[in-house]
Protein backbone atom coordinates (compact mmCIF):
# COMPACT_ATOMS: atom_id res chain seq x y z
CA UNK A 1 0.00 0.00 0.00
CA UNK A 2 1.53 3.36 -1.22
CA UNK A 3 1.92 5.99 2.08
CA UNK A 4 0.55 9.39 2.55
CA UNK A 5 2.51 11.71 4.00
CA UNK A 6 1.68 15.32 4.26
CA UNK A 7 4.27 18.50 5.11
CA UNK A 8 2.87 21.22 6.28
CA UNK A 9 4.26 25.05 5.62
CA UNK A 10 3.52 27.45 8.20
CA UNK A 11 4.22 30.84 8.07
CA UNK A 12 5.29 32.82 11.08
CA UNK A 13 3.00 35.09 12.83
CA UNK A 14 2.30 38.59 13.38
CA UNK A 15 5.86 40.27 14.10
CA UNK A 16 6.33 43.56 16.18
CA UNK A 17 7.07 46.30 13.36
CA UNK A 18 5.80 49.36 13.97
CA UNK A 19 8.17 51.19 11.60
CA UNK A 20 7.12 48.98 8.52
CA UNK A 21 11.03 47.91 7.97
CA UNK A 22 11.25 44.68 5.48
CA UNK A 23 12.93 43.27 7.43
CA UNK A 24 13.72 40.17 5.36
CA UNK A 25 17.14 37.95 6.81
CA UNK A 26 17.92 40.79 9.69
CA UNK A 27 18.24 39.58 13.07
CA UNK A 28 16.39 40.77 16.07
CA UNK A 29 12.74 40.96 14.54
CA UNK A 30 10.51 38.79 17.08
CA UNK A 31 7.04 37.97 17.14
CA UNK A 32 4.13 40.51 18.17
CA UNK A 33 2.00 39.59 21.69
CA UNK A 34 -0.97 39.10 18.69
CA UNK A 35 1.67 36.91 16.89
CA UNK A 36 2.64 34.53 19.70
CA UNK A 37 -1.33 34.01 20.08
CA UNK A 38 -1.24 32.96 16.29
CA UNK A 39 1.18 30.78 17.09
CA UNK A 40 -0.31 29.40 20.27
CA UNK A 41 -3.45 28.81 18.00
CA UNK A 42 -1.80 26.85 15.52
CA UNK A 43 -0.52 24.54 18.12
CA UNK A 44 -3.98 23.88 19.45
CA UNK A 45 -5.12 23.45 15.91
CA UNK A 46 -1.80 20.89 14.69
CA UNK A 47 -1.14 19.34 18.39
CA UNK A 48 -3.82 16.41 17.96
CA UNK A 49 -2.40 15.65 14.33
CA UNK A 50 0.44 12.78 13.18
CA UNK A 51 3.11 15.25 12.98
CA UNK A 52 6.52 13.53 13.31
CA UNK A 53 9.06 16.34 12.24
CA UNK A 54 9.15 19.98 13.27
CA UNK A 55 11.38 22.39 11.13
CA UNK A 56 12.15 25.73 11.09
CA UNK A 57 13.91 28.61 9.09
CA UNK A 58 16.56 30.02 11.80
CA UNK A 59 14.89 33.54 11.61
CA UNK A 60 13.84 34.65 15.66
CA UNK A 61 10.26 34.89 13.87
CA UNK A 62 10.19 31.38 12.78
CA UNK A 63 11.96 30.12 15.72
CA UNK A 64 8.84 31.58 17.62
CA UNK A 65 6.25 30.46 15.86
CA UNK A 66 7.61 26.89 15.84
CA UNK A 67 8.33 26.61 19.24
CA UNK A 68 4.40 26.00 20.84
CA UNK A 69 4.02 23.57 18.64
CA UNK A 70 6.94 21.49 19.03
CA UNK A 71 6.28 21.43 22.80
CA UNK A 72 2.41 20.41 22.15
CA UNK A 73 3.79 17.91 19.75
CA UNK A 74 6.76 16.98 22.29
CA UNK A 75 9.28 17.50 19.53
CA UNK A 76 12.32 19.03 19.55
CA UNK A 77 12.77 22.13 16.76
CA UNK A 78 16.05 21.44 13.95
CA UNK A 79 16.69 24.64 11.97
CA UNK A 80 16.90 24.23 8.10
CA UNK A 81 18.95 27.23 6.35
CA UNK A 82 17.25 26.17 3.41
CA UNK A 83 13.73 27.60 5.37
CA UNK A 84 15.15 30.96 5.07
CA UNK A 85 13.58 34.20 3.94
CA UNK A 86 14.71 35.29 0.51
CA UNK A 87 17.12 37.81 0.36
CA UNK A 88 15.96 41.42 -0.19
CA UNK A 89 17.84 44.36 -1.45
CA UNK A 90 15.38 46.12 -0.11
CA UNK A 91 16.03 44.42 3.62
CA UNK A 92 16.09 46.76 6.62
CA UNK A 93 14.28 50.05 4.11
CA UNK A 94 10.84 51.48 5.33
CA UNK A 95 8.39 50.26 2.71
CA UNK A 96 5.39 50.61 4.14
CA UNK A 97 3.22 53.93 3.03
CA UNK A 98 5.50 56.52 1.35
CA UNK A 99 8.70 53.95 1.11
CA UNK A 100 11.02 52.99 -1.52
CA UNK A 101 8.16 52.56 -3.92
CA UNK A 102 7.70 55.76 -4.33
CA UNK A 103 11.48 56.71 -4.67
CA UNK A 104 12.69 57.23 -8.10
CA UNK A 105 16.34 56.35 -6.59
CA UNK A 106 15.03 52.73 -6.54
CA UNK A 107 13.25 52.17 -9.54
CA UNK A 108 16.22 50.23 -11.26
CA UNK A 109 15.53 47.60 -8.87
CA UNK A 110 12.22 47.09 -10.76
CA UNK A 111 13.41 46.52 -13.99
CA UNK A 112 12.74 42.39 -14.09
CA UNK A 113 9.93 41.67 -12.03
CA UNK A 114 10.10 37.73 -13.47
CA UNK A 115 13.47 36.85 -11.78
CA UNK A 116 12.82 39.11 -10.08
CA UNK A 117 15.60 41.99 -9.91
CA UNK A 118 15.10 43.30 -6.64
CA UNK A 119 15.89 40.08 -4.73
CA UNK A 120 16.64 36.43 -4.72
CA UNK A 121 15.61 34.62 -8.19
CA UNK A 122 12.51 32.99 -7.78
CA UNK A 123 13.75 29.69 -9.10
CA UNK A 124 16.47 29.57 -6.56
CA UNK A 125 13.83 29.99 -3.76
CA UNK A 126 11.69 27.12 -5.43
CA UNK A 127 15.13 24.87 -5.94
CA UNK A 128 16.01 25.17 -2.27
CA UNK A 129 12.36 24.69 -0.90
CA UNK A 130 11.77 22.23 -3.26
CA UNK A 131 14.70 20.35 -1.45
CA UNK A 132 13.79 20.89 2.35
CA UNK A 133 9.71 19.91 1.36
CA UNK A 134 11.82 16.19 -0.44
CA UNK A 135 13.47 16.24 2.59
CA UNK A 136 10.94 16.33 5.15
CA UNK A 137 8.61 14.11 3.35
CA UNK A 138 10.88 11.39 3.41
CA UNK A 139 11.78 12.08 7.32
CA UNK A 140 7.70 11.67 7.95
CA UNK A 141 6.92 9.37 5.35
CA UNK A 142 3.36 7.62 5.88
CA UNK A 143 3.27 10.84 8.70
CA UNK A 144 3.33 14.53 9.09
CA UNK A 145 5.60 17.17 8.83
CA UNK A 146 5.82 20.69 10.00
CA UNK A 147 8.10 23.39 8.47
CA UNK A 148 7.95 27.16 9.61
CA UNK A 149 9.39 29.26 6.98
CA UNK A 150 7.90 32.67 5.06
CA UNK A 151 5.70 34.32 3.14
CA UNK A 152 7.43 34.48 -0.35
CA UNK A 153 9.33 31.14 -0.10
CA UNK A 154 6.18 29.29 0.80
CA UNK A 155 3.94 31.20 -1.77
CA UNK A 156 6.48 30.29 -4.92
CA UNK A 157 7.09 26.54 -4.04
CA UNK A 158 3.14 26.55 -4.27
CA UNK A 159 2.82 28.07 -7.28
CA UNK A 160 6.00 25.68 -8.86
CA UNK A 161 3.97 22.77 -7.30
CA UNK A 162 1.04 23.62 -8.64
CA UNK A 163 2.26 24.02 -12.01
CA UNK A 164 1.96 28.00 -12.45
CA UNK A 165 3.71 30.84 -13.35
CA UNK A 166 6.43 31.84 -10.59
CA UNK A 167 6.37 35.96 -11.40
CA UNK A 168 3.37 37.55 -9.14
CA UNK A 169 1.56 40.24 -7.76
CA UNK A 170 2.94 40.30 -4.11
CA UNK A 171 -0.36 41.52 -2.99
CA UNK A 172 -2.09 38.55 -4.21
CA UNK A 173 -0.78 36.16 -2.47
CA UNK A 174 -2.57 33.17 -0.52
CA UNK A 175 -0.53 33.03 2.68
CA UNK A 176 -1.87 34.93 5.58
CA UNK A 177 0.15 35.00 8.68
CA UNK A 178 0.60 31.65 11.00
CA UNK A 179 -1.25 30.00 7.64
CA UNK A 180 -0.76 26.69 6.64
CA UNK A 181 -0.22 25.44 3.16
CA UNK A 182 -0.30 21.55 2.65
CA UNK A 183 1.43 18.93 0.73
CA UNK A 184 -0.25 15.68 0.66
CA UNK A 185 1.48 13.18 -1.08
CA UNK A 186 1.14 9.39 -2.29
CA UNK A 187 4.75 7.82 -1.79
CA UNK A 188 6.38 10.46 -3.78
CA UNK A 189 3.59 11.88 -5.95
CA UNK A 190 2.26 15.42 -4.81
CA UNK A 191 -1.93 14.82 -4.94
CA UNK A 192 -3.19 17.82 -3.29
CA UNK A 193 -2.09 21.10 -2.11
CA UNK A 194 -4.60 22.65 0.98
CA UNK A 195 -4.46 25.77 2.41
CA UNK A 196 -5.83 26.87 6.17
CA UNK A 197 -5.83 29.85 8.68
CA UNK A 198 -6.30 28.46 12.26
CA UNK A 199 -5.29 31.68 13.51
CA UNK A 200 -7.71 33.83 10.78
CA UNK A 201 -9.60 35.56 13.61
CA UNK A 202 -6.28 36.82 14.84
CA UNK A 203 -5.69 38.53 11.34
CA UNK A 204 -5.16 42.54 11.45
CA UNK A 205 -3.85 42.25 7.74
CA UNK A 206 -0.01 42.33 6.49
CA UNK A 207 1.31 45.82 5.55
CA UNK A 208 4.83 44.87 4.90
CA UNK A 209 4.76 42.68 1.24
CA UNK A 210 7.23 39.41 1.82
CA UNK A 211 8.04 39.53 5.35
Amino acid sequence: MTETTVVHLLRHGEVHNPSGILYGRLPGYHLSENGRQMAEVVAKAIGGRDVVAVWSSPMERAQETAAPAAQALNLDVTLDDRLIEASNVFEGMRVAGDGVFRDPRYYRHFRNPFRPSWGEPYTEVVTRMKSVVDDARERARGHEALLVSHQLPIWVIRLAAEGRRLWHDPRRRQCALASLTSFTFEGDRLISVGYSEPAGTLLKGNPVPGA
